[in-house]
């Protein structure tokens, strides 16, 4: 379908979502979060595409997050934030492919709730982030809840309750993100990454995917005992077998995905 506040398209197994409103700062309203959400739907559910790649557009800004001036003007009615909450995929959205976030400048308030979201995060060295929300009024939803699971809880208390800003190496200095690099060096990287990711096999990428995530928040030997859905379907996959045939045989595997 055709997009009017994003861009999408697919190449070589690799999504790329582009926020597409760098007049605002690729700050998100409604009918943006509707066509993000139906984005991130498509991917999750495409055969053939295998990572996906989120950016903003423009060299300012990843997302300045919730459009308040569209918000002060009064949201129209009948659009509503889509299930997957801001952005599309910060809340009841459950994706085990890969998603990497392109940091090109500011991540602020949801904008930092969709960084948090994703998988890998590669920041150009001018970015900034930071949880405005306590000077607007607001509070920054999930970003409260995922921050302290990704970072220490005294720096994400920090940055939670004083709404300040940090930039692109400090928050790769605190752990929450991958890599910094120049801006016009950003989206290369993050191919780079993309390109290391698709060289393995679908199934093995998601159900690792998969368990960290759903292991994360129970005891130990609960997720050590536990067999996830994706693992079974790895180790019943044609490319368990293809993966050590190819290694003897010295040539790169052939995945199937299945």
């Amino acid at each position: 379908m055709a997009y009017e506040y994003i861009m999408y398209e697919k190449k070589d197994r690799i999504a790329y979502i582009t926020m597409n409103r760098p007049e605002v700062l690729n700050a998100l309203h409604a009918p943006a979060h509707c066509e993000m959400y139906e984005a991130f739907c498509d991917f999750r559910d495409d055969p053939g595409v295998w990572v996906a790649i989120l950016t903003g557009a423009g060299d300012r800004a990843f997302s300045a997050g919730n459009d308040l001036k569209y918000q002060a003007a009064g949201a129209p009615l009948g659009r509503k934030m889509p299930p997957g909450g801001f952005g599309g995929i910060t809340r009841d959205f459950e994706c085990f492919k890969p998603i990497i976030a392109a940091v090109n400048g500011y991540a602020l308030g949801g904008g930092v709730e969709i960084v948090l979201a994703c998988d890998i995060i590669i920041a150009a060295d001018h970015a900034r982030f930071g949880v405005p929300e306590p000077h607007v009024g607001l509070n920054c939803d999930t970003a409260l809840r995922r921050m302290p699971r990704q970072i220490p809880l005294k720096l994400a208390m920090g940055l939670i309750l004083t709404g300040r800003h940090i930039t692109a190496q400090e928050a790769y200095r605190i752990g929450m993100v991958n890599e910094v690099v120049p801006l016009k060096e950003v989206m290369p990287c993050v191919e780079g990454w993309a390109a290391d990711i698709v060289r393995g096999a679908p199934l093995s990428v998601r159900s690792s995917k998969e368990a960290v995530m759903k292991s994360m928040d129970v005891p130990l030997q609960e997720g050590l005992s536990t067999d996830y859905p994706l693992s079974r379907a790895m180790r019943e996959s044609e490319d368990i077998i293809e993966g050590p045939k190819a290694f003897a045989e010295k040539r790169p595997p052939v995945w199937k995905g299945r």
